[in-house]
């Protein structure tokens, strides 16, 4: 389903934790890591394929969430010729996206990768709002930038304790104060997410074969 300048209609979702922290998704059998995102099917409006991608590639239902803000007009982004199958070359241009900056209210163990028989994601981990833009390939390295710098008036306001994160000023003395625990170490009581890793950060960059793009439009 393409518009009539050869966009298709997409959605991309900016999940954030308590921590104001961004889901990052390691598409399977890659090095690459990228927001969740998808076409929008006919019929469907963009919240609804919101709803879709959300639960197909990360496996959280609208209970999961609530959803903070959304970009207000369509951010297209093209596609080079390399990406696109030959068959759709001429008519295909690329992608125009709504995307939509969403709350976890669940948990991390709700979070899911084998929502269904064809996950998007093999691993997946929490970023700093501000992603490296470097590591994002550059054809989508403009509609990341203006979806972040326009959703980021609506992130959530932090608790007081975050100043003391910031500064590196917060104590153990503090934290029992405040009757704040440390989280526990991965395996120490802790069951991890159904697909979830600890993993260091991504090092050969986010979406370096942007797999979507490569299929023919529908």
């Amino acid at each position: 389903m393409l518009d009539r300048d050869g966009f298709r209609p997409n959605v991309g979702i900016i999940l954030l934790n308590q921590k104001n922290q961004v889901f990052w998704g390691k598409r399977i059998r890659t090095h690459s890591w990228q927001f969740p995102q998808g076409g929008i099917d006919r019929g469907e409006n963009p919240e609804q394929a919101m709803f879709r991608e959300l639960h197909e590639e990360v496996g959280l239902h609208p209970e999961h969430v609530r959803i903070i803000a959304r970009t207000r007009d369509w951010l297209r982004y093209e596609v080079p010729d390399r990406y696109i199958r030959r068959d759709a070359r001429g008519h295909y241009k690329g992608q125009k996206q709504i995307w939509y900056l969403l709350q976890l209210v669940g948990h991390d163990w709700n979070l899911n990768l084998r929502a269904t028989n064809h996950p998007e994601f093999d691993a997946w981990r929490w970023n700093d709002y501000w992603v490296p833009l470097d590591v994002v390939v550059e054809f989508k390295r403009g509609v990341y930038e203006m979806a972040l710098t326009e959703l980021a008036r609506y992130l959530p306001r932090h608790d007081h304790r975050n100043r003391y994160l910031r500064s590196g000023m917060r104590t153990r003395e503090h934290d029992a104060a405040e009757g704040v625990q440390e989280p526990p170490a991965p395996g120490v009581g802790f069951e991890l997410p159904p697909g979830a890793t600890f993993d260091p950060d991504p090092q050969n960059g986010m979406d370096a074969q942007p797999a979507k793009d490569q299929h023919a439009p529908s």
